[in-house]
């Protein structure tokens, strides 16, 4: 780097970005990819086809205009969006949490959030120099109640975010304790069902008791994690202030016709949900028979505990199984490995390469 690049870096960008660490992504060229959660399962032949010919014919030279209300419409019948509610379109969920953050950056904001979450709840507040506070899960990786609710006392958080289920535990929160939380915050409380499709519960039908909640999900999961669609939804007078601060075309008119394709076919993502779910049976059960310790799962992810997280990371990357290492990402998670769930084939490579390490 020359002095005059050095310089410029060290004067013009903020020494609290200069400080940070960027989003990982781990290379994954020739490697089983069972570390970021993805569904596995690519669209049949003819879909794929039938696809292709209808991204073909778009108007790229054109802006996106009414097919994004399309889009906003179809996800609304999919969701069974509740009356009185609307629905705002995310470059991914990812867009969405930076974009409330910055429509909740008043003097002194708070955003608080279960530890160890989704990283990009604390990653958002600090980019947009909001303060981020940080509430430790219980040994058994449940959310405390009387730490959260202690917590929103002393901070007044404008926003609470609730991963249902969380990321990387892959557990549900009990209801009882999340309704606590929802009456206690003076913001917004966000519930986020990013892995909604593999869920037993959803919030959805009590979303319209509070006006003050928003639940916010993605299509990544459902099977379009190269689509970058996230949505979310609540009250509409809410909903129409955070979307002021949306860019302007902030999907594109391929991810919308790609999207709206995948919601005319559900039923065949439906389906990949319900293998996946099978799966991860198979997988929880096969962990116990190896004496792996794993949490119950919500998700289309196991955690489990293994006694040396390194050795067996490295043991199943060597054998080309990419799992993640999520073993310092908080102290609760000492010894931890994140398993994506994968397909048949890929779910027996991966026991094998985890098994081959223990």
């Amino acid at each position: 780097m020359t002095a005059s690049l050095e310089k410029l870096i060290a004067t013009r960008i903020r020494q609290d970005v200069q400080g940070m660490h960027a989003y990982a992504i781990q290379d994954s060229k020739g490697m089983v990819k069972l570390d970021a959660m993805e569904n596995p399962h690519r669209l049949p032949l003819a879909l794929q086809k039938e696809l292709g010919e209808r991204l073909a014919a778009i108007a790229l030279n054109r802006y996106p205009g009414e097919r994004i209300a399309d889009l906003r419409r179809a996800l609304a019948r999919h969701a069974q969006l509740p009356a009185g509610c609307a629905l705002m379109l995310g470059n991914g969920s990812d867009e969405l949490i930076s974009l409330l953050a910055l429509a909740c950056d008043v003097p002194g904001a708070t955003i608080l959030a279960p530890l160890p979450g989704f990283v990009m709840y604390e990653m958002s507040a600090k980019l947009q120099g909001l303060k981020f506070v940080g509430v430790d899960l219980t040994p058994d990786l449940e959310l405390d109640e009387k730490a959260m609710l202690d917590a929103i006392a002393l901070h007044q958080p404008a926003i609470v975010y609730i991963a249902y289920p969380n990321n990387p535990t892959a557990n549900l929160w009990n209801d009882a304790t999340i309704e606590n939380i929802v009456e206690a915050a003076p913001g917004l409380v966000v519930i986020d069902e990013a892995y909604q499709p593999f869920s037993s519960r959803s919030y959805l039908e009590r979303l319209t008791k509070h006006e003050h909640v928003l639940l916010m999900r993605t299509l990544s999961k459902f099977g379009l994690a190269g689509v970058r669609i996230g949505y979310m939804m609540g009250r509409s007078e809410l909903i129409d202030q955070i979307d002021k601060v949306r860019p302007p075309y902030n999907v594109s008119v391929l991810n919308a016709e790609a999207a709206l394709f995948a919601l005319e076919h559900e039923d065949v993502f439906a389906a990949q949900a319900a293998d996946l779910k099978r799966e991860r049976g198979r997988l929880q059960q096969a962990l116990a028979e190896m004496g792996v310790k794993s949490w119950p799962s919500d998700a289309n992810m196991i955690l489990v505990r293994v006694p040396d997280p390194g050795r067996s990371f490295e043991g199943m990357k060597a054998r080309k199984v990419l799992v993640k290492n999520v073993s310092r990402m908080h102290p609760l998670l000492a010894g931890c490995l994140r398993l994506t769930v994968g397909t048949a084939e890929e779910n027996t490579q991966m026991l094998a390469a985890l098994q081959s390490t223990l």
